[in-house]
């Protein structure tokens, strides 16, 4: 008897996890400049000494995060090699949606024997978390690169960026060095910062640009020879892609998720060949599968923001101002269960990141003298992807963390 899976088989496809967001190429391509800069930054690791904290900036899909992962494997690889370098320890954590205590708490246990119990949940705080943390980074010394991903979501960064940095200097470590390697999608994030933080980072900054078209081309044309059998990928295809996702935003995860979808929309056609008329057809569902992602990636109190707002294009009440805004917004959060942000400032604050990542278009009035500069949003996206992301995730994290 045969089966509804009894006749499928491999057509175009030879190898679809390379067109997948998790995988992590062997080389990485058009960003030599900045491999460059970050092998200068992180090169005394090779020599005993602490490694610069290094902070990366551009918008998601740039290739931060698959750079970060090429040289920090990179690095512990070579560090093995040399008897006069440590040993290298590198531990990734993305910081959205946790809180300082939750991530200090993370550090240390990824540490722990194997045999210790985990650093408890309750009944201690983020002082004795850093305690632990530097207590096992003793016990087992060397270099030890923390990258954090998303830094940028994390409400209390200025501590964690003041005490890493100098654990050593203020004698809460003898026997280890840290390096910290911040990743944020949010060019304006290094303002936000204290003073003294800015001063005790020194950090070396390294700037993703959007990638071109013909950058693009040579991703997607490396990934395109992996991923498809001979001959079933057009090039009109990979041009396609490449051209699409450099008109919007450069971004080479768009490119490989058209390339990919497209050739999804030819595979059900029963085609043999990936060209540019799939990637034009898949073109509209990766717009949208990729703006659900983007906003499920924000913290709990910006997706409260961005359906408030949704939900006052509905009524036909948008452009609005932040108060109109920080009103509606406390009866969402509300209905939520979580505990609404009680600051004007605080809802501003918010309302500037999600305009500086591209949700919100904002727009500047000035009443002179009387009135001085105030600022009224409205989504530049469909608000029906918002409301429909929203019930999608459903009942968000009983905590509520901004």
């Amino acid at each position: 008897m045969s089966g509804p899976f009894s006749d499928v088989s491999k057509t175009i496809f030879d190898d679809k996890t390379v067109l997948t967001e998790s995988y992590q190429p062997e080389e990485i391509l058009e960003r030599d400049e900045e491999i460059e800069e970050y092998r200068y930054a992180l090169q005394d690791v090779l020599f005993g000494s602490e490694p610069d904290n290094v902070f990366l900036y551009g918008k998601a899909g740039l290739g931060k995060t698959a750079v970060t992962k090429y040289m920090t494997d990179s690095l512990v690889e070579e560090a093995n090699k040399r008897e006069e370098a440590d040993d290298v320890h590198v531990q990734e954590i993305n910081c959205n949606g946790k809180s300082l205590f939750t991530i200090v708490r993370s550090l240390v246990n990824n540490l722990l024997p194997s045999t210790a119990s985990p650093f408890p949940k309750r009944g201690l705080g983020t002082a004795d978390a850093f305690e632990e943390l530097y207590r096992q980074l003793d016990r087992i010394g060397g270099s030890h690169l923390m990258v954090f991903d998303e830094i940028d979501h994390l409400d209390d960064a200025d501590t964690l960026l003041y005490e890493l940095p100098r654990a050593r200097s203020n004698g809460h470590i003898t026997k280890s060095r840290i390096g910290v390697i911040g990743i944020s999608n949010n060019y304006t994030f290094r303002k936000r910062l204290s003073s003294k933080v800015k001063d005790t980072l020194m950090e070396t900054e390294i700037s993703f640009t959007p990638y071109d078209a013909n950058e693009l081309m040579t991703i997607l044309q490396h990934r395109a020879d992996q991923a498809f059998v001979d001959g079933a990928c057009d090039r009109s295809a990979i041009a396609k892609a490449a051209a699409l996702s450099a008109q919007d935003r450069g971004n080479a995860r768009q490119a490989i998720d058209l390339l990919r979808a497209g050739a999804e929309v030819a595979q059900k056609e029963d085609e043999e060949t990936v060209i540019d008329n799939h990637v034009e057809a898949a073109r509209t569902l990766v717009q949208r599968g990729r703006l659900q992602t983007r906003i499920r990636e924000q913290t709990d109190h910006s997706q409260y923001i961005l359906e408030t707002i949704a939900k006052l294009d509905e009524k036909g009440e948008t452009p609005s101002r932040s108060k109109q805004i920080h009103k509606e917004y406390e009866r969402v959060a509300d209905a939520y269960a979580s505990t609404p942000l009680t600051t004007l400032k605080s809802i501003q604050d918010h309302l500037s990141q999600l305009h500086t990542l591209g949700f919100l278009v904002r727009y500047e009035h000035n009443q002179g003298r009387s009135g001085g500069i105030y600022y009224e949003y409205e989504l530049d996206l469909n608000p029906e992807i918002v409301l429909e992301t929203r019930i999608e995730i459903g009942r968000p994290s009983s905590d509520g963390s901004a």
